[in-house]
């Protein structure tokens, strides 16, 4: 039964329904479509991937499962200080508020539907902007979701989302985006496991594709996303 109740639990939590806003954003992705440098499935699976493998989802994972730990261990200080690290390592303004937009929405979602936790969260998580990563962590340890099933809930998150986005940008049919989505089960499974043994001292990413596109995005002419 507890098994049952986790596993509901992480499907509403990363679910695309869930209402963080998470449809409006491509992640620059609008941006490599409108140049040219995405085209079809292949390409958009080749981003996809080393995004997952290297990029900054990679890193916000990272991070949500020190804030998951954190949370299960009431320790709400490092979940602050997770937050502000993750925070100041944004590289675009626009991936900054894209972040604080999700996590806000994540935790108001969160004290609406138990209130018993408003009295939990610090003032600093209300106050300073809460990353996604964050508020993902700290809801998976509240509602006892397994921790390897919360990583593999978020990256699976990410990646549908993107893949919608790719979806209406390129365009794609919706099976090519259940095919793609099918492809990346194994980046997926490989990169929570991953995940879950980085150490501290071994943080790291390499997003300055993502940074690129999402600051030329914030000039671009017409767009669909908010970033």
């Amino acid at each position: 039964m507890v098994v049952e109740r986790s596993l509901l639990r992480l499907l509403q939590l990363a679910s695309p329904a869930l209402p963080v806003g998470a449809y409006s954003y491509s992640e620059g992705l609008e941006f490599l479509v409108h140049s040219g440098r995405i085209l079809d499935q292949g390409s958009l699976q080749h981003w996809l991937v080393q995004e997952l493998c290297y990029g900054a989802v990679r890193l916000e994972a990272v991070v949500m499962v020190r804030s998951y730990q954190a949370r299960a261990g009431e320790d709400w200080e490092a979940v602050c200080a997770w937050n502000r690290w993750l925070s100041a390592v944004r590289e675009t303004e626009e991936l900054r508020l894209q972040s604080w937009q999700m996590g806000r929405s994540l935790l108001r979602l969160l004290v609406d539907l138990q209130p018993e936790t408003a009295g939990r969260l610090p003032v600093g998580l209300r106050e300073e902007g809460c990353n996604f990563a964050i508020a993902f962590g700290v809801v998976a340890a509240d509602w006892q979701i397994d921790l390897q099933g919360a990583v593999l809930g978020y990256l699976h998150s990410w990646s549908t989302n993107l893949i919608n986005a790719g979806i209406k940008l390129i365009p794609l049919g919706q099976t090519a985006g259940q095919q793609l989505l099918l492809a990346l089960n194994p980046v997926l499974e490989q990169m929570a496991q991953e995940v879950l043994n980085i150490q501290d001292e071994d943080l790291s990413t390499c997003g300055w594709g993502l940074a690129l596109a999402s600051m030329a995005h914030e000039t671009q002419y017409s767009r669909l996303f908010r970033s």
